[in-house]
């Protein structure tokens, strides 16, 4: 169980490091005139679409199978990355007609001079508490019950200065706690659960399915970041470069209208989701069976993604204003 969890949480682990180091590499080719790897035969359209092996992309490979992007016109072949910080620099480059990437990772590629455009929502919070894919956690027995009660204490969290760590600050913040007397600790997903039980940490920020994980072996919910953050938060989208949307707003168009019928059917048949998870994940059966599953709109919240960038700069790590008009408009 834990090689298969081990192997889920790689993919989410998109450090800023790798996403800095990726930047020159993304813009360079971005100036060289790079030719897409798309290409037309037979009345369709072969698109790569750089995508993460996590419950949130579940959609993609339903709309796959349901034959939704086949009607579109279009042959998606999907490619796993190991995070949003190899993605988002590899569509720029035109290695990726599309990826799958958090909000906050967009916004910070987009503040760092790199022009992408959000063309479909790609996973969002339930927007109830307690009841959403992703929660902080701490030991049954931790004297910490509220979300004040993170400030000065230490949280491990999959990636600093994102995502994560930037609701996390909201809801303490909300809650009338100090963010900036938390001390953040970056940790793969598995490995947070074992160092709560240590006391390496005071508490963790998890996702699915490492917060059922969590759950079943014992642990509490603290508060749920996202949607105590933002009942309608937009957590990460499916998006392309400015470049290719320009020079293919057809293709463009169509992977939109297929992915948004994508999105709608998962979010309207939750079954047929846990079933597809099986074919590209190592999420055992047991846990599969029982995670809080996201929800999937055909929608970006922008007002939710305006309050990410805001709250990103606040926290710091976003320094130059993104724009979002242009990136979600």
């Amino acid at each position: 169980m834990q090689d298969s969890i081990t192997r889920v949480t790689l993919t989410r682990r998109g450090a800023l490091t790798a996403f800095a180091l990726a930047l020159p590499l993304a813009a360079s080719a971005c100036g060289e005139d790079t030719p897409s790897t798309s290409s037309s035969g037979g009345g369709t359209t072969t698109v790569k679409v750089g995508v993460i092996s996590i419950i949130d992309v579940a959609p993609i490979y339903l709309g796959v199978s349901k034959g939704f992007f086949k009607d579109a016109g279009l042959d998606l072949k999907l490619e796993t990355a190991s995070g949003g910080a190899a993605i988002v620099p590899a569509v720029v480059a035109g290695q990726y007609q599309f990826g799958f990437s958090n909000t906050v990772s967009l916004l910070l590629a987009s503040s760092k001079g790199l022009k992408l455009k959000a063309v479909a929502a790609g996973v969002s919070t339930v927007g109830t508490e307690g009841k959403d894919f992703g929660a902080v956690v701490v030991k049954a027995d931790s004297p910490i019950k509220t979300a004040a009660d993170l400030a000065g204490k230490k949280i491990a969290v999959n990636t600093l200065n994102n995502i994560n760590t930037t609701t996390v600050n909201e809801v303490v913040r909300k809650a009338g706690g100090d963010p900036s007397k938390i001390t953040y600790v970056e940790l793969g997903f598995p490995d947070i659960v074992a160092a709560i039980a240590k006391g390496d940490v005071d508490a963790g920020q998890v996702v699915e399915p490492f917060l059922t994980t969590a759950t079943q072996a014992g642990n509490r919910q603290v508060v749920s970041n996202y949607a105590g953050t933002d009942p309608n938060l937009t957590v990460a989208a499916y998006f392309t470069s400015a470049d290719y949307a320009s020079k293919s707003p057809k293709v463009v168009e169509s992977f939109k209208t297929a992915m948004t019928k994508s999105l709608t059917y998962a979010n309207e048949h939750p079954d047929e989701v846990r079933a597809i998870l099986a074919t590209y994940t190592k999420i055992d059966a047991k846990v599969s069976a029982a995670v809080v599953l996201p929800r999937w709109t055909g929608q970006i919240d922008q007002a939710s993604v305006a309050k990410l960038a805001e709250l990103a700069q606040k926290d710091g790590f976003l320094t130059a204003t993104p724009d979002i008009a242009a990136l979600i408009g």
